[in-house]
């Protein structure tokens, strides 16, 4: 259905997804979509099943490539969770910006969302005990 499918088809197919497929089987229609440029497919193909299945690295790609073709960033499902602390993303965000700045362009504002997402990490506890113990 996705391959031989409308784009309406290839939307649907890419939202049903995590209904349908337990595991990793169908990450090539997600890779298959993030190598488009119709924003509709790429926003589908950030959902719950990307986020769930593609490996990091994929994932910095695909969240990179929301931010290049205009697809906003709220559709990346579990952002929060994925960006946080990832200074490898950091890194690409930062690149990117300088990239668009050194051309005399904008710099998505949600760039700067996931750059304050890749900061956010939870705090380990802090205890006065040397071995993480209270006595």
């Amino acid at each position: 259905m996705y391959f031989q499918g409308t784009a309406d088809e290839r939307r649907a197919v890419l939202h049903a997804l995590p209904h349908l497929v337990p595991g990793p089987d169908a990450l090539p229609l997600i890779e298959d979509a993030l190598r488009t440029n119709d924003t509709r497919l790429l926003s589908a193909a950030v959902g719950p099943y990307a986020a769930q299945h593609l490996t990091a690295h994929a994932w910095r790609h695909a969240v990179l490539k929301c931010l290049f073709t205009g697809v906003p960033v709220d559709h990346v499902a579990d952002l929060p969770r994925r960006a946080a602390g990832d200074d490898e993303l950091a890194r690409m965000l930062g690149d990117y910006a300088a990239e668009r700045t050194a051309a005399g362009r904008t710099v998505p504002e949600d760039l700067h969302r996931v750059l304050d997402l890749t900061e956010s990490i939870t705090p380990a506890p802090v205890t006065d005990h040397p071995h993480g113990k209270e006595s």
